[in-house]
């Protein structure tokens, strides 16, 4: 079988025989030995990787590391919402979600889920080095309040956010939904972004959240996916498990796996809520899924300004506009409907919280809205007994108002 030669490969003269090698590099450095493997029904492997062996420890800094199997403390008022959402009126209840991967097996105690990656998976990428990174991003500066994400390489976004104070973490529930995708190099994610540093080239920022992706993972399924990065995405960080440096614990949770099901149009509403936060007694940020779910850390030594505490917290939704034929991308945003569509159609985020030096999780002061082009993707913010402060935000891309 010849391989295809694409452009990356074949530049300066590299041979196909050595990008094969360097291709079988990769994915044996990324796919650790298993105990166990389980096929799940979208066509991911996941593989039982003992603890110890993961990725992580790849890191120089890491070859000593003893894995911190749980954090040293909680935000206070962790559970708080627990009673404000049993409350919750019916029609605006909304479900807990899994991953599709459960359906058929679970990993055993000390390994943790990851999921294998495949030759295709890296040969979509621009490079083999870029592989499981953002592209490189010309950030700039914010202007007056506003934060930095103007006009991003094609990237779009409609996100909430908070700045001016010193963050240790925030915590949002989001209801999870399977946007259209144009082309295959654009993607749409909805996130929450813990950010520290300039909008230079030392940006700190740790992430996750969910994202459709089809260049990255070679489908349109909604996955859950983590990425960090302390140089503004130039050389350090990447998705999920693809590199060195997030500590996974969890044997229930798979960075990069499908979950599942998804928010129905006028149907039922399901979400995840994600909590980030910094352990004040060893520096690490952590990363709970849902109420159950302590899936690891990012050690402290990966960041500089981090190290310390965050500057600024953003929430929302972003999408690659690649502009295809020369018009705005049809690439959807959360649910594809615009805010004022409302529960049951737009996308939201509920019960945001942000994590103040003390250690306790707080309403957010002074959230502000940002959008490019609110006729593509708008946001719009709201408070409720029930909902705490939240969001709706979205949209369809290109139509008769965004041409």
């Amino acid at each position: 079988m010849v391989l295809a030669c694409s452009a990356w490969c074949c530049s300066g003269g590299v041979s196909i025989s050595r990008q094969r090698m360097e291709v079988r590099r990769r994915i044996k450095r990324m796919n650790k030995p298993a105990v166990k493997s389980i096929k799940s029904p979208d066509g991911d492997v996941i593989d039982c990787v003992h603890v110890s062996h993961q990725p992580a420890f790849d890191h120089p800094f890491l070859k000593n590391h003893t894995v911190q199997m749980m954090p040293a403390y909680h935000p206070e008022g962790l559970y708080d919402e627990n009673k404000l959402s049993s409350g919750s009126s019916s029609k605006e209840k909304s479900r807990s979600i899994s991953q599709l991967w459960h359906a058929n097996g679970r990993c055993p105690e000390d390994t943790i889920p990851i999921r294998r990656t495949k030759r295709e998976d890296v040969l979509r990428a621009s490079s083999i080095k870029r592989f499981g990174k953002k592209k490189q991003l010309n950030l700039r500066h914010p202007m007056s309040s506003e934060p930095d994400l103007v006009n991003q390489s094609g990237h779009q976004h409609a996100i909430a956010y908070v700045e001016g104070g010193k963050y240790y973490g925030t915590k949002a529930t989001i209801n999870v939904w399977n946007p259209s995708i144009q082309q295959p190099n654009e993607f749409s994610l909805s996130q929450l972004w813990i950010l520290g540093g300039s909008f230079g080239q030392d940006l700190n920022s740790i992430e996750a959240g969910w994202q459709v992706s089809p260049d990255l993972y070679g489908d349109n399924n909604t996955r859950l996916f983590t990425y960090w990065t302390s140089d503004a995405y130039q050389a350090t960080g990447c998705y999920n498990l693809f590199c060195s440096g997030f500590i996974q614990i969890s044997s229930e949770i798979a960075m990069g796996a499908s979950i599942s099901p998804i928010s129905n149009n006028g149907g039922p509403q399901y979400d995840i809520s994600l909590l980030v936060w910094k352990d004040p007694k060893e520096g690490h940020w952590w990363l709970q899924f849902g109420d159950d779910y302590v899936l690891g850390y990012w050690p402290s030594f990966l960041f500089s300004y981090l190290a310390d505490s965050a500057s600024m917290i953003e929430w929302g939704g972003e999408v690659v506009n690649s502009e295809p034929g020369g018009q705005h991308t049809s690439t959807q945003m959360g649910s594809g409907h615009f805010p004022e569509d409302g529960f049951g159609k737009a996308s939201y985020f509920r019960n945001i919280q942000v994590v103040d030096e003390s250690n306790n999780l707080k309403p957010p002061k002074g959230m502000g809205t940002f959008t490019e082009q609110s006729n593509c993707y708008d946001v719009q913010t709201g408070n409720s007994g029930d909902w705490g402060h939240y969001f709706y935000y979205g949209g369809p891309g290109r139509s008769s108002n965004c041409p």
